[in-house]
């Protein structure tokens, strides 16, 4: 059964238009990102097969991210005047080039603009899920949740697939199958209207960062830079001969807990408040970073994941109810912007601290300014 497919059936029951978009939207992404989240996993632990460092390898996997930051605002803009069908198609398409890259090319230069493109390529697609998934106020927690578990499937599959081809024929194989995956997103982008989305006038002013800003930075800084990027390097050093199936199949659980759980923490902000769920979970995901630095690497991992993939959905959510309107999609990219900005500077400094620091302090210092930031939201 294909992804597309597989969202299709998620529930039979709600067939609103606003549900089978958000649907489509999530099914373009789960097809064209597994090619990113293997080369997190593979890149680090085989830096030099790819013919780069573990520094170069950080700047790498950080470069999508950091490239986002400049770009949003273009992606933003061609998005809210193309809409999602046209904008989809030429991301999907744009991330096949990508995966045929990290294929076949070597080297840090070589492999730079693929990242760079791919950068651009998941703005665009993210935006379209998160906006699909905040239409209609109404059920907005609910299709985020789902949205993330349909997104999730294409990791949760390619992930496992890649640790064990990388230990058969090395990290650039499957590379090739997740080509032909990103291809096949085209097929489900003709599925997703073409309307443009009405923006407000742009205001050039400077503003400062709330402190929801400040959250999006810190959890992308943690998550999504220093625990993925620790995962894999710690993981190595303690498992060394089964690293890379043992850091694949805990990504992968990352990815299925968001098939499972995304779900259920959409349907817990329904009931109890995005805000307050996001601010408890976050709570607890920083006392989880803390045990994965003090050494309860595989443990507070598995830990980690499943509140990350509880939290997914809610941002969007509360970016909407606070920003209701024709600002929305300009609103859901501003905040994709922070986290991006703590996702690429995460794993350059976990490529320069992590060979030469005490990974508790690493995890304990950035997870304590989670917590803060976390508290300084609910005052809002």
């Amino acid at each position: 059964m294909s992804v597309s497919e597989s969202a299709s059936v998620v529930d039979p029951k709600s067939r609103s238009p606003a549900d089978l978009n958000a649907r489509h939207s999530a099914a373009a992404l789960a097809l064209a990102l597994p090619s990113d989240t293997v080369l997190y996993l593979l890149l680090p632990m085989f830096a030099p097969q790819f013919g780069v460092s573990v520094a170069e390898a950080g700047v790498l996997l950080a470069a999508n991210r950091l490239v986002r930051i400049a770009g949003y605002s273009w992606v933003a803009r061609f998005y809210a005047r193309r809409g999602d069908r046209p904008t989809d198609t030429l991301a999907v398409a744009a991330s096949a080039v990508c995966a045929l890259g990290y294929a076949t090319l070597s080297g840090f230069w070589l492999l730079l603009p693929v990242r760079l493109l791919w950068g651009l390529s998941f703005a665009a697609l993210n935006l379209s899920t998160q906006a699909m998934a905040t239409a209609e106020s109404s059920g907005a927690s609910r299709r985020s949740g789902r949205s993330r578990a349909i997104i999730a499937t294409g990791p949760v599959l390619a992930l496992p697939l890649g640790a064990v081809m990388a230990e058969l024929w090395g990290p650039r194989a499957i590379f090739f199958v997740l080509t032909v995956s990103a291809i096949a997103g085209l097929a489900v982008t003709r599925r997703l209207p073409s309307n443009s989305h009405p923006t407000p006038p742009v205001r050039r002013r400077l503003s400062l960062p709330s402190s929801l800003d400040f959250w999006s930075f810190l959890e992308g800084f943690t998550l999504d830079g220093l625990f993925v990027i620790g995962l894999g390097y710690l993981g190595k050093d303690l498992m060394p001969g089964g690293a890379v199936i043992a850091a694949g199949l805990l990504m992968a659980l990352r990815y299925f807990s968001e098939i499972v759980l995304s779900p259920t923490g959409g349907h817990m902000a329904e009931r109890l408040g995005a805000m307050r769920l996001l601010v408890s979970l976050s709570l607890m995901t920083s006392l989880a970073l803390i045990g994965f630095g003090a050494g309860w690497l595989w443990s507070c991992a598995a830990a980690i994941v499943v509140l990350r993939a509880l939290q997914l959905p809610l941002v969007a959510p509360i970016v909407a109810q606070r920003t209701p309107g024709p600002g929305r999609v300009q609103a859901l990219a501003a905040r994709a912007v922070w986290r991006d900005i703590g996702a690429g500077t995460g794993p350059m400094v976990a490529g320069l601290l992590l060979p030469i620091a005490s990974p508790f302090w690493i995890y304990a210092v950035s997870a304590t300014c989670l917590a803060l930031s976390a508290l300084a939201c609910a005052r809002r």
